[in-house]
């Protein structure tokens, strides 16, 4: 049992499992809105690209943190493995992008996207002028995430978008909103200290338990509203359920920062529906 432990930090933390959870996020949307077998070409790009990303991401956070952590550290002593990491998510994304390069209209939003949110690290006063963007951190990637596990799919497939994939992807929107505004609670004081600007380094605490709940209503409400569009109730009741298990998590949350409760917990939130309603069609 113990080898499992560092296979399992090794995972999270070489975000091979947040690259596993756009997959099936993805997945989800091609069976519960296209109705199609998902595109190989497509969640290789995905994956390859998460990868790329969030490696990016973590080899440029060599800032020290006003709240250390077990990842902090073990990102600090392995920036080599992020860089590998982030060339091999290169080199991997490029070539399914080239599978997918009749496309590049839709991807490109994406990558321009996904860079916004990592910019404010790069060492250049010109990108870290974005630190100061209000609000920016959290609706950046709430919008990537949405964009590439709910849009994509249907962009890439040249599927005409009813109400329901609508529908659909505001659901994804504000459940991912919920879920990032959680995250943003646990790094509002390093990003004062690093004059990052998010709208939860603005708001009360009752400001911010309010905005999570809204989040989380509305995603309820969208979500109900697929019945009308033919989502079997059984599909409903999974796509909400991580939404009743976030809101349950909230006061644990906003108390205990542990890397297991929000690299593996919360951040498996975002794909335990897809997981679940995937198991349903095996």
């Amino acid at each position: 049992m113990k080898i499992l432990q560092p296979v399992g930090r090794f995972l999270i933390y070489s975000n091979l499992f947040i690259a596993i959870c756009a997959c099936l996020m993805v997945i989800q949307t091609f069976q519960l809105v296209l109705h199609l077998a998902p595109d190989p070409y497509l969640l290789g790009f995905i994956f390859f690209s998460t990868i790329c990303s969030y490696s990016f991401h973590w080899w440029l956070s060599s800032e020290p943190t006003v709240t250390p952590s077990p990842r902090t550290s073990w990102q600090l002593k392995h920036k080599h493995l992020h860089l590998a990491f982030f060339v091999f998510g290169l080199i991997g994304a490029g070539i399914f992008f080239l599978y997918l390069i009749e496309y590049w209209i839709w991807l490109l939003p994406a990558v321009f996207i996904t860079f916004l949110y990592s910019a404010p690290k790069i060492p250049d006063r010109r990108f870290r002028a974005l630190r100061k963007v209000a609000i920016g951190k959290t609706v950046f990637l709430t919008l990537v995430w949405t964009y590439v596990t709910a849009l994509l799919p249907l962009l890439v497939n040249e599927a005409r978008i009813e109400t329901e994939g609508y529908l659909f992807t505001v659901s994804r929107f504000f459940f991912i909103y919920a879920i990032c505004i959680l995250f943003d609670y646990r790094d509002r004081e390093d990003d004062r200290a690093k004059g990052i600007r998010s709208l939860i380094t603005f708001l009360s605490e009752k400001g911010i338990r309010n905005l999570f709940v809204l989040s989380l209503a509305l995603f309820a409400i969208f979500t109900i509203a697929l019945w009308w569009y033919g989502l079997p109730v059984l599909d409903i009741i999974l796509i909400l359920l991580p939404g009743a298990i976030a809101a349950i998590a909230y006061p644990y949350a906003t108390r205990r920062f542990s890397d297991l409760l929000y690299y593996f917990v919360l951040d498996g939130l975002m794909a335990l529906s897809s997981l679940l309603t995937i198991m349903t069609r095996i």
